[in-house]
């Protein structure tokens, strides 16, 4: 699959196994989906090593954590009491918080002059302790969850906790994905047309 393919994008979905990051389930509901976890974990890797973008949403963006020894919170609301609310199953995904983008970031220079922004919320686990050569990109305000990371290594490697392709880009009360979207085909275009890797610093939307 990996050598046919020019980027990977790991979508939502089912939650991530807290076996697959050395913990056990605090409740049976949050068992997740072990065998995803191993199948896109073994995909992230292997495009990890031909140097193919990778691109994670917000499953994807958790998945991408954990391939890289990170951990996660299993439920927000338990183990982050002041947090915020990040999922209503009442409004899906038409439930929405602030996200600040930090200084000197990587979405910072695809957004310029955007400091704070409302994307929208459709997730309760969260990432907890950063995996080997990420740094956060962005945080929920105001309880400073983390939304957005990139990875500090040979290859363009992004994850976003939010998701970009439910959101309206005529919405200006909303980040505009497309400068983000436009990033990743990019990343890919240049593995393509080049043969080689391009760290997430080097591209541009």
């Amino acid at each position: 699959y990996v050598n046919a393919l020019d980027g990977l994008l790991l979508q939502g979905g089912a939650d991530m196994s807290p076996n697959s990051y050395g913990e056990k389930p605090m409740n049976p509901a949050w068992s997740g989906d072990e065998v995803r976890d191993q199948y896109e974990i073994e995909l992230f890797h292997e495009f990890v090593t031909q140097g193919k973008p990778v691109f994670g949403i917000c499953r994807g963006h958790q998945v991408i954590n954990v391939a890289l020894g990170g951990t996660l919170y299993q439920d927000i609301a338990t183990q982050c009491p002041t947090g915020g609310t990040h999922r209503d199953e009442s409004k899906y995904d038409n439930c929405f918080h602030e996200m600040r983008i930090l200084p000197g970031s990587w979405l910072s220079r695809i957004y310029p002059g955007l400091d704070v922004t409302r994307i929208n919320t459709i997730h309760h686990q969260a990432v907890k302790d950063l995996g080997e050569g990420l740094v956060i990109e962005a945080r929920s305000e105001p309880d400073g969850i983390v939304e957005a990371l990139r990875w500090e290594g040979h290859s363009f490697v992004v994850g976003v906790q939010w998701h970009p392709e439910f959101m309206d880009p005529r919405d200006p009360d909303v980040i505009d994905s497309r400068p983000l979207l436009r990033a990743f085909l990019h990343a890919c275009e240049l593995r393509k047309r080049t043969g080689k890797a391009t760290p997430v610093m080097s591209v541009a939307a």
